[in-house]
């Protein structure tokens, strides 16, 4: 079992002396030593948590739509009207490496795996808007587009070495019992996986829950493994249950809100339930945050990444030595009611009698 994040981390403080780097005109508004040295301290944060699979919090992403602004087509940042929309004045197309160098970057100041995150076609191609500021004239064209060119970014990742390559869907929420969304989910998914091979790709659901799209809406491409939000979509638990045992499931069950309850139980119940839908195995199961953490003050956010490298390092536990880590009022009601982790006695056979 491991533990990872889902979405970003907020911009965390640095010593005085890094601040004289100084700001460039860029989108970010960060020069790039700066922004490296960010970066640095957000993957601190993540290994002495004791989480194992990296990110680097989305520093460099321009905005919701990260490395999608990049590309060819697309209005830059700071010049589209509405940031929860993309002004597409042109066919969206890929024309070099966009987030390459970044996780290069991050990979060897981490010495461990790092992943790396992108924005989902059927989310682009939903956010799509003209130069008037309407919906993209041809949702269909505008998605295909999108899905060609993130399996090209995908294509430079994996070449670059990137063991974890996550798609990040937040408007799949939106898909319902549409036909025609249904449709046009699929086939974005189909276009984007078709004959990649060498490299683990995950489909984050993000936001809600996706499950009124059908599992043989969300489940049909063949990603390696299913990273789904369970605390603003609960329902997404039919999905985990519907997902094949072989397909890994990252359950995002620790809330991203400041003041939920951040107790391991919750955590542990859920990656042991993910684990034993159709002989699953902790091995395929990790832990995550249930969404961003960029609206939180830094002390907030090392506290939620603490929270769940505490869950891992309870799971991997003796069950003797866990249990007793755990809240007792989560344990039986032996435990509940004495205030402590108390083992059921052992029962001893009688003696036959003679």
């Amino acid at each position: 079992m491991f533990a990872t994040l889902l979405g970003a981390l907020p911009r965390p403080p640095l010593p005085d002396e890094t601040a004289s780097v100084g700001r460039d005109p860029s989108s970010s508004g960060i020069a790039p030593r700066l922004l490296d040295a960010l970066v640095r301290r957000v993957l601190e944060a993540q290994a002495s948590a004791g989480l194992e699979l990296l990110t680097d919090g989305r520093l460099r992403w321009p905005g919701p739509f990260g490395p999608a602004m990049a590309l060819e087509g697309i209005a830059p940042p700071g010049v589209a009207r509405d940031p929860s929309s993309i002004d597409v004045h042109a066919v969206p197309r890929w024309r070099r490496p966009l987030t390459v160098e970044g996780w290069r970057f991050a990979a060897a100041e981490a010495g461990m795996p790092v992943k790396q995150a992108l924005p989902g076609p059927y989310t682009l191609a939903r956010r799509a808007r003209s130069a008037a500021g309407t919906p993209a004239p041809d949702i269909d064209a505008t998605g295909f587009a999108f899905a060609a060119a993130l399996r090209a970014e995908i294509g430079a990742l994996a070449e670059a070495g990137c063991p974890v390559i996550e798609i990040e869907e937040a408007d799949a929420q939106h898909i319902g019992a549409d036909p025609l969304e249904r449709r046009r989910f699929r086939d974005l998914h189909a276009a984007l996986t078709d004959g990649l091979t060498g490299v683990h790709l995950s489909l984050a659901i993000t936001g809600g829950s996706a499950d009124g799209a059908g599992a043989e809406t969300i489940l049909a491409a063949p990603y390696a493994s299913l990273a789904v939000d369970l605390i603003d979509g609960p329902d997404n638990w039919r999905l985990v249950r519907a997902a094949p045992g072989e397909r890994g499931i990252v359950c995002g069950a620790l809330s991203a809100r400041p003041e939920a309850d951040e107790g391991p139980e919750l955590l542990l119940w859920a990656a042991a339930y993910a684990a034993s839908s159709n002989g699953r195995g902790a091995a395929r199961t990790g832990l995550a945050t249930s969404g961003s953490l960029a609206h939180l003050s830094w002390p907030d956010a090392e506290r939620k990444l603490r929270r769940l490298g505490d869950a891992v390092r309870i799971a991997a536990l003796p069950e003797d030595a866990a249990l007793r880590r755990l809240d007792p009022r989560a344990i039986d009601i032996r435990s509940a009611a004495t205030g402590e982790y108390r083992p059921a006695p052992e029962r001893t056979r009688p003696r036959p009698k003679r």
